[in-house]
């Protein structure tokens, strides 16, 4: 009997997640309502920081255009970005009509390279976007650091990043200006689509909170579930259509209180990869410091040079034994758009460069059965010994 294709990112979906979207829909409240702050509030407290706001909104993409439109970035302004992430992180800073500056990243984390950032840095120079890659978090310390020194906002795609922390810390309770969650289908937590932003500042909120929701200086919540005549509003700013839908919510609270327990099944498959793909040619990836957490988002290895196949037969390789794996990422210096936007090449991006063609994300997620974790690494083992 053929045994069933083994997914690269399956979504962890339980009878629990079920119930509480169907409990909304029966509820007759499907956009943005009470579920959606109860989301936001049950996500506050997890981050654990009195001073943090959280608003729910459609996407990380949406996310990271409001913080950064909230932070008054626009046209001439610069905001530096790590090439290595997908294109979402640097299109919103388009989206303002500011330009990304293309940051080389660390060889060993994949995460921006702080190092070539400061080379980089200029007087138009605003904001800096790292991203947590695959979860594992960037150094905070050193990050605070470098934006203090340099005068710079700072805006954490952290979309990879629930719940990693960073110096004993959960990325969200940081000092960062802001810090953007996604919940996409592949996520460590789903709604399906949606994220979150965490912010300190109560301006920088208020600013997010109404342009979520084309720039209506009161929530569609408060208007539409009044006992008195409510119907007055006013429209402030040209905003955007951003908010989070209530069912979507509802299965966000479900699966923001398994998340330690998804994290904890992702680091145990994480783990057995490790043992299993041990003495292969290849690159088990970085894993946090002694003490912190890495979400386990993706489990990315690097063929070797001294591998029988490349990179490419690889995942064809394992695409022919059942296994699907993925590539995270391509740089965006090697997509036409960024390439002639930024006017760059491979040479600007030595670490970049020399990851991009050996690495591979395996298959992992909270739902993978241990059967199934033994035959991604049968199908490696098999491939390139």
């Amino acid at each position: 009997m053929t045994k069933p294709f083994i997914r690269f990112a399956a979504p962890d979906i339980g009878e629990a997640e079920i119930e509480a979207v169907t409990r909304t829909m029966r509820s007759g409240w499907l956009t943005t309502g009470p579920v959606t702050a109860g989301f936001e509030t049950d996500f506050r407290a997890f981050v654990g920081d009195e001073d943090a706001q959280t608003i729910a909104v459609n996407s990380a993409t949406a996310g990271l255009h409001l913080a950064l439109e909230a932070l008054g970035i626009a046209a001439g302004d610069e905001v530096l970005v790590p090439t290595w992430t997908f294109t979402a992180t640097a299109e919103v800073v388009r989206y303002l009509g500011a330009r990304p500056v293309l940051v080389d990243v660390d060889p060993v984390t994949l995460n921006l390279d702080l190092d070539d950032a400061s080379r980089k840095v200029t007087t138009r120079t605003r904001a800096i976007m790292p991203v947590h890659f695959a979860g594992l978090a960037v150094d905070r310390i050193a990050l605070t650091r470098f934006a203090t020194q340099h005068g710079l906002s700072v805006v954490e795609d952290a979309a990879h990043a629930l719940p990693s922390t960073s110096s004993g810390q959960l990325v969200g309770a940081g000092l960062s200006d802001a810090v953007v969650f996604s919940f996409y289908a592949t996520k460590t937590m789903t709604t399906g689509e949606g994220g979150m932003v965490v912010v300190r500042d109560g301006a920088l909120a208020d600013r997010i909170r109404t342009m979520r929701l084309h720039g209506i200086n009161r929530d569609v919540f408060d208007r539409y579930t009044s006992r008195t005549a409510s119907w007055h509003y006013e429209v402030v700013a040209p905003g955007f259509k951003y908010n989070l839908t209530d069912p979507a919510a509802a299965m966000g609270r479900v699966q923001l209180s398994r998340v330690r327990e998804m994290q904890q099944r992702r680091e145990a498959i994480a783990r057995r990869y490790d043992e299993g793909l041990m003495g292969l040619p290849l690159r088990l990836p970085a894993h946090a410091a002694p003490g912190d957490m890495h979400s386990w988002h993706l489990y990315v290895i690097r063929v070797d040079d001294s591998a029988l196949q490349s990179r490419d037969d690889f995942i064809t390789a394992m695409n022919a034994a059942g296994v699907g794996c993925s590539v995270h990422f391509i740089p965006l210096h090697h997509h036409p758009y960024w390439r002639n936007f930024c006017e760059v090449g491979p040479s600007d991006f030595p670490g970049a460069e020399s990851a991009f063609p050996r690495v591979v994300s395996l298959p992992i997620s909270s739902a993978l059965c241990d059967e199934d974790v033994e035959r991604v690494i049968a199908a490696a083992r098999a491939t390139l010994s």
